[in-house]
Formats: structure tokens, sequence, C-alpha cells
């Protein structure tokens, strides 16, 4: 009852701040304040009542139109709330079946708590940017930047934490927190680096850019986060995902017609590795224990 419970209400967290992060995502752009106004719709400029802030319900019972100028609301406002509440409880439902089903070592369980908030935080990052490379082509420094330093703290924070547990205070741990972060740093130098290397040889062949420096600090992070192994399984999910949608798109009949305006087209990469760096967050540790029996390690 408590798993059930525990779950549902993380997943209404998810929602509320879901919903808050659509404030975001549409103010962000634009350079305004996400704590003032209030919520108001974006076009006839009227504030919103309370019931209109209810994260997917009110979008629902709206029927996606605001009900003064009868502007269509972008399905970006549910989708979002729908991706950050499931996302959410997943990450609770997964934590609590570890404390109340699984036998585990008190490090053990440490580690997962750690894990699965620093999963939260993750996982609201990347959704947020996800959504502004998909509309804006745009992954800003003052997410990336930040979100790598931050995921470099609490990743050496983890290890310390987890290791103290596991050997007692009475050990020195200035020994430990440095090889944690001193993995955690060759992880953001080979992600970002290997974004750096592909737009060095696509340069090189084509004598422009092909793709931006915001991925590459996007990898850093992932980097920071996720460990080399989540950052690379990141990287094959993003890309493989970008390759499956440029194939869709091709195969639509006015994208074919329009095929010089089609290779000139920018593909959010972002919003893949976003993606990938979500999967590799929730699901990564199986799918590389997967990969590496099917490859014979």
């Amino acid at each position: 009852m408590i798993r059930i419970v525990g779950t549902i209400l993380a997943g209404l967290f998810g929602l509320a701040f879901g919903s808050f992060l659509n404030v975001c995502l549409s103010r962000w752009p634009e350079g305004e304040s996400v704590v003032k106004p209030r919520s108001l719709c974006r076009s006839c400029g009227r504030t919103l009542a309370w019931w209109e802030n209810i994260p997917v319900l009110s979008w629902i019972a709206l029927r996606a139109r605001c009900r003064t100028c009868k502007i269509r609301i972008s399905w970006r406002y549910p989708a979002v709330e729908l991706a950050v509440g499931v996302l959410w409880a997943t990450v609770a439902g997964r934590m609590l079946h570890i404390f109340f089903v699984a036998d585990l070592p008190p490090a053990s369980l440490n580690d997962a708590l750690l894990t699965s908030l620093m999963n939260l935080a993750l996982i609201w990052l990347l959704v947020a940017l996800a959504i502004l490379d998909a509309e804006h082509l745009w992954l800003p420094d003052w997410i990336t930047l930040p979100g790598i330093g931050v995921g470099l703290l609490l990743t050496g924070i983890r290890f310390l934490l987890v290791d103290w547990e596991a050997e007692g205070p009475h050990v020195s741990k200035l020994g430990t927190l440095m090889d944690g972060w001193l993995g955690s740093a060759i992880a953001i130098l080979i992600s970002g680096g290997l974004i750096l290397l592909i737009r060095w040889t696509y340069w090189l062949i084509r004598r422009r850019e092909g793709i931006g420096l915001g991925d590459a600090k996007l990898m850093a992070m992932l980097g920071a986060w996720l460990g080399l192994s989540g950052a690379l399984l990141s990287f094959a999910i993003g890309v493989l995902l970008g390759a499956l949608s440029a194939v869709v798109v091709l195969a639509i009949p006015a994208a074919r017609r329009e095929s010089d305006t089609w290779l000139a087209a920018k593909l959010p990469l972002g919003t893949f590795l976003c993606i990938g760096g979500i999967i590799s967050a929730l699901w990564g540790h199986p799918l590389i224990a997967s990969y590496m029996r099917w490859a014979g390690f």
C-alpha cells in the first residue's frame, strides 16, 4: 500500500512540476520571468483562473482552446506534464520496490535513494532541454554548463556517502572523493569530446557546421550525471532515434518533393540525446548488461 501511495504522490508532484516547466518553456525563450506575472493566455493576455491551471485536466476541459480568444492550446502542455509525472512515478515506484521488497544492504539502499533523487532532477532538466531544442533548436548554456557542475558535485557526494556507509567513517575519504570526481571528469571530457570530434570531422568534409556546440555541452552534462557508459548509451539511442526520425520524415511525399530543402534542414539532435539520457538513467544498467552478454563480454 505504501508503495502504491508513494508512486501516486510522486506522479502528482511530477504533474505539478511539469506544469511549472511549461511556464518556463514558454517564458525562457522570450527572456521573461517565470515568477511574475501569473499564468496567462499568450494570445489575448487574459490571466488564467485557478481551474485552468490543473495539469492535463484543464487542457481536456477546455478542449485545447482558450475560453476567451479560442486560440488552440498546444499539445506540448499536457505532453510535458504527463512526461514528468509518469517518469517521476516510475522512478519512485522502482525506489520503493527496492526499499520494501529487495533484500539489500544499507549501502545499496542509500545508493538507490541518492540515484533516484538525482534521476528526478535529471529527468526534469532533460525534458526541458528536449522541448527547447525541438521548438527553438536551443540548448541554453545557463542550463547545460551549471548542469555539468551540479552533476559532477552530486556524483562525487553519492560516491563518497555510499563508500562511507560501506567502509565506515574512520577511513579517510579524500582519496575516494577524488577518485569519484576523476572518473566523472573523464566521462565529461570523453562525452563532450565525442560530439566535438564528429563536428570537426563533418566540417572537414562539408566545410560547414553540422552539429552545434550545445550538443557537446549536453553530452558533457550527461557524462557528469550518468557516467561514461550511461552517456555513450544515451548517444547511441539518440543517434538511432534521430536516424529513424529522418527516415520517417523523408518517407513523407511532401518531404521527397522538397528534398533539397529537407537535406538542408536541421534536426534537433539534442532532443534525441535527451530522450536517450532519460532511457539511460532509468534502464541503462540492464540495457548495458544485456548488450555485454550479447557481445560475449
